[in-house]
């Protein structure tokens, strides 16, 4: 005989449902506003269904393009996740034992995290004008980028070494190996897979980045910022297609990384 259920699961179940549709709604609209024939509008009921508007995606809009800004997406989400990934690690071995001063370094280097967000754009642009530099998405856009991505990175990194087993390492150099070839061939191998964790939620930090960016971009945009550019002048489902495509791209991203990951993980058990 089953047993009945009580009301506070039925209650939280609902909870549940409705945080789920909270979450995944606007997605899911955005998908299904996405597929639509050349005669979608940008609201319900649908017209007509097809993959007119994902292939608009790729043309040119009457206001600028989706194209080039997610070429500089890319690129600039690729330098930060490498910059970062080398910087954080470094940084998090170097925490690992107490120094003069490391109290005071590490709120300094998180202290961004604390500072709202359209300060440290508008701080990053007038440091650029004082000295006499110009702004664009790469030089200063990366500046601005590093300031949010890497004290992120930073902590996850030092979590990562405080599980760490420095037993491992004083294996090695008892068996006469130096400090790099330690690093390289016992420390690296270890955190590997969860540093392609954090290279990967480095990277959708630079990708989605927004605040930060808004006011050092220079001439030409992100791809954030040319949507945001967009929504005034677009009057087209080609916005809706864009987010469906760029949220099957970071699906990818996030598959490939997983079968990474798993890969590395057999290959330490093995």
């Amino acid at each position: 005989m089953m047993k009945s259920r009580s009301l506070s699961f039925y209650l939280l179940a609902a909870f549940f449902a409705l945080f789920v549709l909270f979450l995944y709604g606007p997605m899911i609209t955005i998908f299904i506003l996405s597929l639509q024939g050349p005669d979608g509008t940008l609201t319900f009921p649908i017209r007509s269904f097809g993959f007119y508007w994902l292939g608009q995606v790729f043309q040119e809009q009457r206001v600028g393009n989706f194209v080039e800004p997610f070429k500089r997406s890319i690129v600039l989400g690729l330098i930060v996740t490498g910059l970062v990934a080398s910087m954080s690690t470094l940084a998090a071995m170097a925490f690992r034992q107490r120094f003069r001063g490391s109290t005071v370094l590490f709120y300094l280097s998180i202290a961004a995290l604390i500072v709202p967000s359209i300060l440290i754009s508008l701080g990053l642009g007038v440091m650029f004008q004082l000295l006499g530099w110009s702004t664009s998405w790469l030089t200063s856009g990366l500046g601005a980028h590093l300031t949010w991505a890497l004290p992120i990175a930073f902590l996850i990194m030092l979590g990562i070494f405080n599980r760490f087993n420095p037993t491992y390492e004083e294996a090695a150099k008892d068996l006469g190996a130096n400090d790099p070839k330690t690093f390289w061939e016992i420390v690296l191998p270890l955190i590997l897979p969860s540093l392609i964790g954090v290279s990967l939620l480095t990277f959708t930090l630079s990708y989605d980045e927004f605040t930060r960016t808004s006011l050092v971009s220079g001439q030409y945009n992100t791809l954030p910022l040319e949507i945001f550019g967009m929504t005034t002048n677009v009057t087209s489902p080609a916005l809706y297609a864009l987010g469906t495509l760029t949220t099957l791209f970071s699906f990818t991203m996030i598959i490939l990384a997983y079968i990474t990951v798993s890969q590395l993980s057999k290959r330490q058990r093995g």
